[in-house]
């Protein structure tokens, strides 16, 4: 531990101490500060004591008091997390492992039936999902209370508040008594109202508690029984399964359960929770500037880091819980619009610092596109776009804080809003990219310096378009890209749904030749929009695949020439490692393809040049001798040696001579955009002239030269790279 805010959890989770809420920790007489470090503490060493000590409560500690009550008794049951409450979420791990988490039960059943059910067998015609929830039948257990709920009498008449009293309580226990219970600064006891009559004296037998569940235990032999069966299964279950998740997950396949009463969930679900659940009274954050912040925090050594870590996962933590709030306000009709006027899906929201849009096309923005399919879509691409972004994590370049939301079958967007965003028109706003599908685009030389850096990591290759007045604009982005400096001088980014390549196997292009093989698997496919994009994952998998290529074809190459100088200089040959062929064998020529290099006949796909597919180079040796090669200085390489490397990097589709460099165009098959002839055409490599496709170089996959096309990189290539492993 390292803050005494830990300490704090700790007390609130043990069986003995989790219900007390409302205390401080002492050393030496001296209150600790939640947020200190334990380690610059004065005066605490080891076998130091720290002593817990009751404080006074105020109406806020009462609330929370009261909730972590409802939570204790409600820990054990599944309801709250199937319907999303106060950020739970569902947890098998105690009842798939039988409470042997811990490792602390060594005594195993000799003998388990492992007969599979009759559902999951092939001739069953029934799917139940009930299975997939295996809540565990022991974790029901009896009632601890009838009713806890807020008295009708509140809140306190002035008299009572000078008297200390904060709040009241109506409490219905399992032997039928009712008690109306008053929270004061000094803690619980029982007043003698009723249902008619106020009566705010103390009752005759007066039990002053400083908790709750202590006042409860003496007026209710049940719940005192009840309450410590109830602490004695909770403490068996995992702590990670004791409390929220900071990522709330929710389930689309939840069993019907049994709804009881709870009046403090019907308060929650009729009471603006807003400033209270943050724990700061009255005030909304800022949830851009926190954001961000984080992201700017020192991180040179290891603790610098790990403190810049913990503040970037709470803070989106807390604002991926704020946003899905707000998104079920939004769509419960509890926000008001900032354009009440208009139609209901073209509505715009700002609840709490957060600006909510839905998921429609509002203005025939994705008309060409797929129309709501398209504007549905995007959000999700835009987030992954913002997640690549981030990753990156480059230094002075920012991203929003997004989240997506899918709720009562509305897509909600939610955003941290930009400062000065509000402020202006959006023409005015952006200095890079374009808002209108390439029509007007304009570029910075600031966001090129940034962005340059992040393609060359997320593998974009720059390209020149052509504006409304025919000048070439610099791209290192896709064209939906938008740049925006803030009112607070940061540069951020937004608009990324266009970050990877598109796919086309699911965009028919009329003057495009598929391969037979594509056709065979049903390929081209129209879809619904046209927004279909590759994955990160393949696109980072097909250049890792190209670069194991890339060192296989130099190493081999490499070693031959090493070889002919050992032949030069009278020395014996050493003996190459890459199977059977000698210095004699021709150099490969041509394109790299299913791992090998296209033969003398003009095939493809058989062995090259009568190499099998486990002659390769792949060692660290040969990665070692490549790697050397490239990162010298390129005008000291003997002729010979560049020859070679330029040959692997033409052969595996590198955008450079010099080193291995692969990299996508995202704008291919975007309609409206203008490409600059010269920026889409390259020389072709030396070797067999590559065979000519209808449509312009820059509708396939950008390579040196394209041999492939864009959409079949996920059939061909792909399948290539694992065969070649």
């Amino acid at each position: 531990m390292e803050l005494v805010q830990e300490i704090h959890q700790v007390l609130m989770d043990r069986e003995d101490t989790c219900h007390r809420t409302c205390f401080s920790l002492q050393l030496d007489g001296v209150q600790l500060d939640n947020f200190s470090e334990l380690k610059s503490i004065e005066g605490l060493t080891e076998g130091s004591l720290i002593r817990v000590v009751e404080e006074p409560y105020t109406a806020r500690e009462a609330r929370i008091h009261v909730r972590h009550i409802r939570d204790l008794l409600k820990s054990l049951d599944p309801a709250d997390s199937y319907n999303g409450q106060d950020g739970m979420s569902s947890s098998f791990l105690n009842t798939v492992t039988n409470g042997d988490i811990l490792e602390k039960k060594k005594v195993h059943a000799e003998s388990m039936d492992c007969t599979p059910p009759d559902y999951i067998l092939p001739d069953s015609k029934e799917r139940p999902l009930l299975p997939l929830h295996p809540i565990c039948k022991d974790n029901k257990v009896s009632p601890c209370l009838k009713v806890l709920t807020m008295s009708g009498w509140n809140p306190p008449p002035g008299p009572r508040k000078m008297h200390g009293d904060l709040l009241y309580l109506y409490v219905i226990t399992l032997e039928d008594k009712r008690y109306h219970l008053t929270a004061s600064t000094k803690g619980f006891y029982g007043n003698q109202s009723t249902e008619e009559v106020f009566n705010p004296k103390a009752a005759q037998q007066r039990h002053l508690s400083h908790s709750l569940i202590d006042l409860l235990s003496q007026i209710s032999p049940a719940f005192k029984k009840n309450f410590a069966t109830l602490q004695r299964k909770r403490v068996q279950r995992h702590p990670f399964e004791r409390v929220a998740t900071p990522y709330q997950l929710y389930s689309w396949v939840a069993p019907v359960m049994e709804h009881t009463i709870d009046s403090i969930r019907a308060e929650d679900a009729f009471s603006s929770k807003l400033g209270y659940e943050e724990h700061i009274p009255g005030q909304t954050r800022d949830w851009n500037e926190e954001l961000q912040t984080t992201k700017e925090l020192p991180r040179k050594n290891l603790p610098e880091r790990l403190l810049r870590e913990r503040a970037i996962f709470k803070v989106h933590s807390d604002f991926v819980a704020a946003a899905t709030r707000g998104a079920m306000a939004v769509i419960d009709g509890n926000v008001m619009a900032i354009n009440p006027g208009e139609d209901a899906k073209m509505q715009l929201f700002i609840w709490n610092n957060i600006f909510f849009s839905l998921g429609f096309d509002v203005k025939d923005h994705y008309k060409e596109l797929g129309g709501d399919a398209a504007a549905y879509v995007a959000p999700g691409n835009d987030l992954q776009g913002v997640k690549a972004y981030w990753s990156v994590d480059l230094e002075g370049l920012y991203t929003l804080g997004t989240v997506v939301i899918d709720y009562r079958g509305y897509r909600v967007t939610a955003q941290s809003i930009i400062p000065g965003i509000l402020e202006r028109e959006q023409e005015q706003s952006v200095v890079y990219g374009s808002i209108d599908f390439g029509k007007t685009v304009v570029a910075s030389d600031k966001y090129l310096e940034f962005l340059s850096q992040t393609a060359k990591l997320l593998k974009i290759k720059p390209h020149k378009v052509l504006n409304e007045k025919d000048d070439e604009v610099l791209l290192c982005s896709s064209i939906e890209c938008k740049g925006i400096v803030g009112n607070d001088q940061r540069h951020y980014i937004l608009d990324l749904l266009r970050t990877f390549p598109p796919d086309v196997n699911y965009l028919p292009v009329d003057d495009v030749v598929y391969s037979e093989e594509t056709k065979k698997m049903g390929y081209p496919r129209k879809h619904k929009h046209s927004l279909c994009c590759l994955r990160q994952e393949l696109v980072d998998a097909f250049v890792e695949a190209r670069y194991m290529l890339f060192i296989e074809h130099a190493a081999y190459h490499l070693q031959l020439l090493r070889n002919k100088r050992q032949e030069k200089a009278n020395t014996p040959p050493k003996e190459v490692e890459t199977g059977e062929a000698t210095a004699a064998d021709p150099p490969l020529q041509g394109v790299v393809c299913n791992g090998h290099v296209e033969a003398k006949d003009g095939s493809v796909g058989g062995l090259c040049n009568g190499h099998g597919e486990s002659d390769a180079l792949q060692s660290d040796d040969a990665k070692k001798m490549v790697e050397a090669v490239v990162e010298s200085d390129v005008e000291s390489l003997e002729d010979s040696t560049r020859d070679v490397v330029r040959k692997a990097a033409h052969a595996v589709g590198s955008l450079r001579d010099t080193e291995f460099d692969i990299r996508f165009n995202p704008d291919v098959f975007s309609s409206g955009i203008r490409f600059v002839d010269a920026d889409v055409s390259s020389s072709p490599p030396a070797g067999p002239t590559p065979p000519q496709h209808p449509h312009p170089p820059r509708c396939y996959l950008v390579l040196s030269y394209g041999r492939y096309y864009f959409g079949q990189m996920q059939m061909e290539l792909v399948m290539a790279m694992f065969k070649n492993r």
